[in-house]
């Protein structure tokens, strides 16, 4: 189970994550109470361990400002919200590949209403071969990510399923410890996503939190691989 937890704005909210288990970190460039600068995460990524993954937040970006980010600040992947434009992600590899660094891109996708939007989103990335996962959180008017609001799981899974079943999973929407093991037994996700359900204040992270989301997203795995039940791979 890959976890990343989202919204960090200081060097000791990442170690913290780090030291509780997790495999990546975000940053949000985009307006947000934990919206942070190009030059704040590069201070910060270079003081963290290669092994972990640091995953840039856009929204509506354009590419410049997303190569700009990825090369400045250190990053291993990027986090697209909104409505990109045809080719961004394999753009964004080729560039990443020229300061030779390998880039994981995620898509956001969010869950609302209207079941038949959320599939017609779907199908929309059924040609798409350079995105590595999608991210799945709440449709919240007004917010284009992180809206810490749960979503229908099991119709998610169900669209997915039937949609994009070669697309990796990444599962988001308030997530939190109480409730990211009956999540993950539903979704069955490929990694799971934080921000909000860990903090103790908008950018701040709260360690018992952090720690207890972690514990859970583990202990859900292992439940599932013991009653057999598939989860998606790992596998890079």
């Amino acid at each position: 189970m890959w976890i990343k937890i989202c919204g960090i704005t200081s060097l000791e909210d990442a170690q913290l994550a780090i030291a509780a288990g997790a495999d990546a970190v975000g940053f949000v460039f985009a307006a947000s109470p934990r919206r942070v600068s190009v030059e704040t995460v590069r201070a910060i990524t270079q003081k963290l361990p290669q092994s972990v993954e640091k995953i840039g937040v856009f929204v509506d970006a354009t590419f410049d400002a997303i190569a700009d980010a990825i090369q400045t600040a250190g990053l291993t992947g990027a986090q697209l919200h909104g409505e990109d434009s045809q080719g961004m992600a394999q753009s964004l590899r080729d560039a990443a590949r020229k300061i030779s660094r390998d880039l994981r891109v995620v898509r956001v996708l969010h869950y609302g209403s209207a079941p038949t939007n959320f599939r017609s989103q779907l199908r929309a990335l059924r040609a798409e071969q350079a995105m590595d996962a999608v991210l799945l959180d709440t449709r919240v008017a007004g917010k284009p990510g992180g809206t810490g609001v749960p979503f229908d799981w099991q119709a998610a899974r169900e669209g997915l399923l039937a949609e994009v079943p070669h697309l990796r999973l990444i599962a988001a929407g308030g997530l939190h410890a109480e409730n990211v093991q009956e999540a993950i037994s539903i979704l069955r996700p490929w990694g799971v996503d934080v921000s909000s359900g860990v903090e103790m204040a908008p950018g701040r992270k709260d360690p018992a939190r952090v720690t207890a989301f972690i514990r859970a997203a583990r202990a859900a795995t292992r439940e599932l691989k013991e009653t057999a039940v598939p989860v998606q791979s790992r596998n890079y």
